[in-house]
């Protein structure tokens, strides 16, 4: 099945940066559904033993990607949460429902980071 362009794009991109990190992939899927359709599941293990994981749904739509529901979840080698981006919509009252970023205990309102960011912010902590 041949991708989409901006999907295979994307997935390039994406594997650029991952191979730059200092970590390593301790799972790296991506379940083509569809031409037009991905969704991602990875697992990175860093240098300093932290981790991140992402789930990602991605689809084409027109001219652009869209994303359809996502989840950047970064811990420290003591499972302790660092930050998790996520849209699951359990804070409605947040400017920016149902997107919004954890740091450790304390929820805030932010829009969806690109993943390349999150796999930035995960890599500097």
């Amino acid at each position: 099945m041949r991708l989409h362009n901006l999907l295979g794009e994307y997935l390039d991109a994406l594997e650029t940066v991952i191979d730059g990190l200092p970590a390593y992939a301790e799972k790296y899927l991506e379940e083509v559904l569809t031409p037009e359709r991905v969704n991602l599941r990875l697992r990175l293990r860093f240098d300093n033993g932290s981790l991140l994981e992402v789930n990602e749904a991605v689809v084409v739509d027109g001219e652009e990607l869209v994303t359809l529901g996502y989840r950047y979840h970064c811990q420290d080698d003591a499972n302790r949460l660092l930050f998790r981006y996520d849209d699951t919509p359990h804070f409605p009252d947040l400017d920016t429902f149902p997107h919004h970023k954890h740091i450790g205990q304390i929820v805030i309102s932010h829009e969806k980071p690109r993943l390349i960011d999150a796999l930035h912010e995960a890599a500097g902590l």
